[in-house]
This record gives structure tokens, sequence and C-alpha cells, in this order.
């Protein structure tokens, strides 16, 4: 089953590439894309919601709501509406996980 992202680039399309990986598979972004951007140009959400396992994809879009937490690899959490993309981030959205 193919996974339809939720957002589609329409301008500033020339900006640099920055590989990032997304649930373990190589994904690039534009230099300058939010995590959040980043993600959902990529993937239909950016994670589960904990106590209903609905899926999340931000909400204010400006940092105040505590909906766009994402997981690195390595155990961190980000606030994807507010951290910018960087070359070599390895996201979680929890798709995958039981």
């Amino acid at each position: 089953m193919a996974i339809h992202a939720l957002l589609h680039r329409v301008a500033e399309t020339g900006r640099a590439t920055v590989p990032f990986t997304l649930d373990g598979a190589p994904a690039s972004a534009l230099a300058g894309d939010t995590v959040l951007t980043a993600v959902l140009t990529q993937a239909a959400q950016l994670r589960r919601n904990e106590f209903s396992d609905a899926p999340r994809a931000g909400f204010c879009m400006m940092g105040a709501c505590q909906d766009c937490w994402i997981a690195t690899a390595e155990g961190e959490r980000l606030r994807a509406c507010s951290t910018f993309i960087a070359p070599g981030m390895a996201l979680l959205t929890g798709r995958g996980e039981a």
C-alpha cells in the first residue's frame, strides 16, 4: 500500500536538498524546511497519538499546542513545527509500530 504525502510543494522548489531518513527509508527535504514540512511532504502523518493511536499532523503550526512532537531514531523528541530539518536526521513517525 502506497503512503501519500499530506503536503504537496507548489513553490520554492529551487532550494538545495537536505537528505534525511523517515522510518528508516531515505527521504529528502529542501533547505529551510521545518521538520513538519519535511515529513508531511513525504508522508500522510507526523506521528500517532499516544492515547488514541489516531494519526496526527500538527495543529497550531507555531509551537504552542504540543501536537507536533516527533521522535528521532536516537530517542530524542523534537517539536516538528519549530525545528529545521538537518542533513542526516533520522525521524520516526510510529507508522510501523504495533
